[in-house]
């Protein structure tokens, strides 16, 4: 990992990053991989035992960084002043932002009003608040890259995740659009939309995630961590618009 950097086509060393749900899953994996090719992150989760827990981990990766985190919720309108507030603190600019906090849901049987609406604060108004907050800063110097974690499940018509499903079909048309918005200010969009990935949003016992994995069956979140620094490691005259991320046996 720690020699990774030789074989991208561009070096994000000394760039900073802010990822949002960072102390989980895709977002703490994606932190450790960022961290490894010398990367500066912000993290944020909602439990402060995570939040330490992947900082010591990121630093355990590359202790030559600059790593910080904060206990926060991106469905808060206060938190996300709180977050930015500290981006604004540590960093002297923002070169990149990973969308992916994140919660699931069941079909639009389950729940009321009130879960739905922490539902898409989190899952679309939090991506929405962040992107306007980053760009704000990535503006002034005619750069960055803003990467949104979106699902296959926008695309699926799997009963049972209708509610999940709304929200991730709002990030990929949401992050089409912004493309269109913020390229010519230099900034690029993707967009990465996984299948099954193991995370502690699928409640199944550790060894069935792992008969998963082994079967083909789920992903990695490293997996798809490797994904963002492909996306973010691309020369200038070559945007990674979207991608799409599979088991090999998840077949819908």
């Amino acid at each position: 990992m720690m020699y990774l950097s030789e074989f991208l086509p561009q070096n994000i060393s000394g760039k900073t990053a802010l990822i949002t749900g960072g102390t989980t899953g895709i977002g703490r994996a994606t932190a450790i991989s960022l961290a490894a090719v010398g990367v500066n992150i912000l993290i944020f989760g909602r439990h402060k035992e995570e939040l330490e827990e992947s900082l010591q981990a990121i630093r355990g990766v590359n202790p030559n960084g600059a790593y910080y985190g904060i206990v926060a919720d991106v469905a808060k309108q206060e938190d996300i002043e709180k977050i930015f507030d500290t981006v604004d603190q540590k960093f002297d600019k923002l070169d990149i932002l990973v969308n992916n906090a994140a919660i699931g849901h069941d079909g639009i049987e389950s729940g009321d009003y009130k879960d739905w609406d922490y539902l898409m604060s989190t899952n679309l108004t939090g991506y929405l608040a962040c992107c306007h907050e980053s760009i704000k800063r990535m503006k002034p110097n005619q750069s960055g890259h803003i990467i949104n974690i979106g699902s296959l499940s926008a695309e699926t018509t799997d009963s049972g995740r209708s509610v999940y499903a709304a929200s991730k079909a709002g990030i990929q048309g949401f992050t089409e659009a912004l493309r269109n918005e913020i390229n010519p200010l230099n900034i690029k969009v993707s967009l990465i939309e996984p299948g099954l990935v193991s995370s502690d949003m699928i409640d199944l016992p550790a060894d069935q995630h792992k008969q998963k994995i082994e079967a083909l069956e789920m992903l990695k979140a490293e997996d798809i961590a490797m994904s963002v620094l492909y996306c973010l490691c691309q020369p200038k005259r070559s945007d990674i618009i979207s991608l799409q991320i599979r088991p090999h046996l998840q077949l819908t």
